[in-house]
């Protein structure tokens, strides 16, 4: 069964995102399901984003191991999946997305037979192709299994405790069982040993001066009808509210990827590698926001006349930009996915040079596309958005970002390595 949103968090609900090289996209299966497996998943009733980071991984994983297992240009992730002489590595790709999707969004079955078909049929009929499709269903099968009891259900909540300065406490998105998704922080990664091995430093004290002068800049940009909030701030908070790591990662990888020409086999290692990353980066940061259950920006400012701070005036009236998510505030879970992927796509496709696109389907939005020729370029604009968006302190950004960096150069480093003459 799929896992829900239960109400609005840090997500992806109707968001796309522009792509700039459609052609070079449609010509490469591997990016072509890469995209129907982002838009499966953010179709209304979308998943939510941390559902999105493990479905795409999954995905991403069965597509790897099926292309690799006719082209053997990595080390495998299962090591069990074999594929006949000669096999079709393009029909493996397309049964392996289509099989893992077709599973976890059965109310999507139309859509992706048909998709299926159109991508079959553009491949001639041969003994290769028959192979291929097996060799595609065999991988997806051993992804799904493997992860069928991985913790990512049933979804549990965390109940706050007392209301003492710096402690989180249910904010106004909140359901009345507490925190969401504190089972999260179990279940179990891609490419990494274990979340307990990245889990952060605590966040500064509350009289520190780190705490002071980033509790000042979200109290004075972050509120609702804020006047120091430059309007491509504003922008900024709307469209990566709208958009989710897994969305917005994917498809700056589609953009790379079709404009340097990589092929099929490199693009679905990379695509894995993201996934993985991504999604561990978000189980790492749910592990460490309920080991520290730091408050949110707006519960902080609420009672700012209780934190032992002289310099942290409370302003009962506060609210934020964008709506808070209902799970502790440190670290932003955006900048640990997206920190995460980005290394990983820096890695895979060099650090700029690159042409990418953002954008909202919001109609409010329409006509507001982000322009991007450096990852890290996005995740600066990540990170503005959830500080001018009145949800995060700026130290929680940079902490999110530096766990997902630490964990996407430990997924990259130790997993699909290439195989000896190949790079």
């Amino acid at each position: 069964m799929i896992v829900r949103a239960l109400v609005m968090v840090c997500a992806v609900m109707f968001s796309s995102v522009a792509t700039s090289s459609r052609a070079a996209a449609s010509s490469d299966v591997v990016l072509e399901w890469n995209q129907i497996a982002v838009t499966t998943m953010i179709t209304p009733p979308a998943a939510t984003p941390f559902g999105q980071a493990r479905f795409a991984a999954i995905v991403q994983l069965a597509v790897f191991e099926a292309v690799n297992a006719v082209t053997h240009d990595y080390e495998p992730y299962l090591g069990t999946i074999t594929a006949p002489a000669g096999a079709s590595a393009e029909a493996a790709a397309v049964a392996a997305a289509y099989r893992v999707l077709r599973t976890y969004f059965t109310g999507s079955a139309m859509t992706l037979d048909a998709a299926r078909v159109n991508s079959l049929e553009a491949i001639p009929d041969s003994q290769a192709k028959t192979d291929g499709i097996a060799t595609g269903e065999a991988a997806a099968a051993a992804m799904i299994a493997l992860r069928a009891s991985d913790g990512s259900t049933p979804l549990t909540f965390k109940v706050p405790g007392a209301a003492v300065p710096g402690a989180w406490q249910k904010t106004p998105s909140c359901p009345a069982d507490g925190g969401q998704f504190f089972n999260w922080k179990n279940v179990t990664p891609f490419g990494i040993p274990s979340a307990a091995d990245f889990i952060l430093d605590p966040p500064p004290s509350l009289t520190s001066e780190r705490y002071t002068k980033d509790y000042l800049e979200v109290k004075t940009v972050g509120s609702m009808n804020s006047t120091a909030r430059p309007q491509d701030r504003s922008d900024v908070a709307r469209i990566y509210r709208d958009t989710s790591p897994t969305n917005l990662l994917n498809s700056a990888a589609r953009q790379v990827a079709g404009a340097q020409g990589r092929s099929l086999s490199e693009n679905a290692r990379a695509l894995a590698l993201l996934n993985m990353a991504t999604n561990d980066s978000l189980v790492t940061s749910f592990a460490t926001k309920y080991t520290y259950n730091f408050w949110r920006p707006e519960t902080a400012i609420h009672a700012g006349a209780t934190d032992g701070n002289r310099k942290t005036d409370a302003d009962a009236t506060f609210a934020p930009y964008i709506t808070t998510p209902c799970f502790p505030s440190y670290p932003s879970n955006h900048a640990s996915g997206t920190g995460g992927g980005a290394e990983v796509l820096r890695r895979m496709y060099g650090a700029g040079g690159h042409t990418i696109a953002i954008s909202s389907p919001n109609p409010a939005d329409a006509g507001i596309v982000l322009h991007y020729t450096t990852f890290k370029a996005i995740t600066n604009d990540v990170d503005d958005a959830r500080v001018y968006g009145g949800i995060h302190f700026r130290f929680d950004q940079e902490a999110g970002g530096r766990l997902g960096h630490d964990i996407a150069t430990y997924v990259v480093k130790h997993n699909l390595q290439p195989i000896h003459g190949h790079d």
